[in-house]
């Protein structure tokens, strides 16, 4: 899948660049879209996912135990190390990209989402309209497509700056607007629930709908993002 390994590679780069150009003490600010997470634990985070893979330890993978032990074994590690880290990992997972099917992108949508967490922190917005997003946009739109159809709701039309992208089966019967930047934020829990109920809707909306909630929920206050 080399539109996977292209993607993740070129997160890396941003990550890197957007850490190495911030002001000094930024690795021990807080990232108020995570679990009581620094700019550093993120890091550790994302570097663990491919040391991880890489090393196959992926008992438990996604789950919050799961995470916290990627956080809890980079405590000795300072950012730099960490980014040389999913640097090295990172291109051997690129090289692993074919075998990984759905997963590519939960990969993608991962690390796209605590790219624009870390942008987020460090007040440095902007990559909303790169290839992680969209990819991470597509997974995150069969999550929410399998929750409207276990809750009963009707088939969606998501209507975004590529096109329209019909979550669903039968006749649409619910329409929103969106770009992909703002469903990767929502699906993964980073908007409040009146902020998803203030979305461009029609029909069958059913915003709660919106988070994957797997792993997510709303939050409660908004990050002002």
């Amino acid at each position: 899948m080399p539109e996977i390994a292209a993607a993740y590679r070129a997160t890396r780069g941003r990550v890197r660049q957007l850490l190495e150009a911030a002001p000094p003490g930024s690795a021990d600010l807080p990232v108020p879209a995570t679990p009581a997470w620094t700019a550093r634990d993120v890091v550790a985070h994302l570097a663990g996912v491919a040391t991880d893979l890489v090393e196959g330890r992926l008992d438990g993978v996604g789950t919050d135990g799961w995470t916290a032990a990627q956080v809890e074994r980079a405590r000795d590690e300072s950012v730099a190390q960490l980014l040389d880290r999913w640097d090295e990992h990172g291109a051997a997972v690129d090289e692993m990209a074919d075998a990984f099917g759905a997963a590519g992108g939960q990969l993608i949508a991962d690390a796209a989402t605590h790219e624009h967490d870390l942008r987020q922190a460090l007040g440095a917005p902007g990559a909303r309209d790169t290839d992680a997003v969209a990819i991470g946009f597509r997974f995150l739109c069969a999550g929410v497509r399998s929750q409207r159809r276990d809750a009963g709701a009707a088939t969606l039309v998501v209507r975004h700056e590529g096109g329209e992208k019909l979550l669903g089966d039968g006749n649409p019967g619910a329409w929103l607007t969106i770009t992909r930047f703002e469903l990767l934020r929502a699906a993964t829990g980073r908007r409040t629930v009146d902020e998803l109920r203030a979305y461009e809707w029609s029909g069958d909306a059913r915003p709660e709908l919106l988070v994957v909630t797997t792993f997510f929920t709303p939050r409660t206050a908004p990050l002002g993002e």
